[in-house]
């Protein structure tokens, strides 16, 4: 067994909550870069120009790359070889949660109340989800999840006949509902499967993926490209104001489902797609 102390945790989430929102990541970056080759749009062009100077400023004067800071998610991972000590994870990570935001100066934004709307003045609780897996080690994912995107969420419960093609058209139609409201070029989760609750589970994991990852079945695969076509084909554009690069990427998680259903679950995050990980 191999001790690890939950004041490490702490350590890596406030560093993480402060990096992502400061700091674009790379795949975002070389998305930009490959999306200017290809804006047909001068206007896009020129929003995607900004986009990256924006990056730029933020990233050099180590301030917020939006004024949306976003409500903590996280994937842990802990090793079943691993015994915790010092203290409670669940309370570590809040705490790096609340000393990221603090000495970071972020905006904090969660209620401890949906309803009285009471801010909670830490952006705790976050929300965490644990997975216990083989190994001695803890890794975390963490996004910083910014609700102008996050409102444009969308589940349904098809027919199983309605097959891959109820699919896609749902998470098509997701996208153009949506509009210029989660601040396009967007990445877009999909997932597909297990109870609802478990697809939205999903659909959320599915925006931590890299860009340039792929799942591992050649059928998600293929959707997850024609999908990516299809979004782009709408011509919303950068920021809305029409182009061909209306998404960035498409990331698509299945799990297994019901005989009888086929949840759906879309999730969409903004250009920034803030998320990091680390290993302990």
């Amino acid at each position: 067994m191999r001790e690890i102390s939950v004041s490490k945790i702490r350590e890596a989430v406030k560093q993480m909550c402060m990096d992502m929102n400061y700091f674009i990541g790379d795949d975002i970056k070389k998305s930009f870069e490959e999306n200017l080759e290809k804006e047909v749009s001068p206007i896009g062009k020129a929003i995607l120009l900004d986009l990256v100077e924006n990056s730029k400023i933020a990233a050099n004067k180590e301030v917020p790359l939006c004024q949306d800071t976003g409500m903590i998610v996280a994937f842990v991972e802990v090793g079943q070889e691993v015994t915790l000590i010092d203290g409670n994870i669940t309370d570590a990570i809040n705490q790096g949660i609340r000393e990221g935001y603090g000495d970071g100066y972020l905006r904090k934004s969660v209620v401890g109340d949906p309803l009285i709307r009471q801010n909670t003045k830490d952006n705790t609780p976050g929300i965490i989800y644990y997975d216990i897996v083989e190994g001695d080690q803890i890794k975390i994912k963490l996004a910083a999840k910014g609700f102008g995107s996050e409102n444009m969420s969308r589940s349904k419960m098809l027919k199983p006949s309605d097959g891959i093609k109820g699919v896609e058209a749902f998470v098509v139609e997701t996208v153009s509902m949506a509009g210029p409201n989660p601040c396009p070029p967007i990445v877009v989760g999909v997932g597909i499967g297990g109870t609802i609750d478990k697809a939205a589970q999903i659909a959320k994991k599915a925006l931590m993926r890299d860009l340039e990852s792929q799942s591992e079945f050649e059928h998600i695969r293929d959707l997850e490209i024609r999908l990516l076509k299809q979004i782009n084909a709408l011509g919303i554009g950068p920021q809305g104001l029409g182009g061909s690069t209306t998404a960035l990427g498409v990331n698509v998680e299945v799990y297994p489902t019901h005989i009888a259903g086929l949840p759906v679950v879309v999730n969409i995050n903004c250009h920034a797609s803030r998320h990091l990980e680390v290993t302990i």
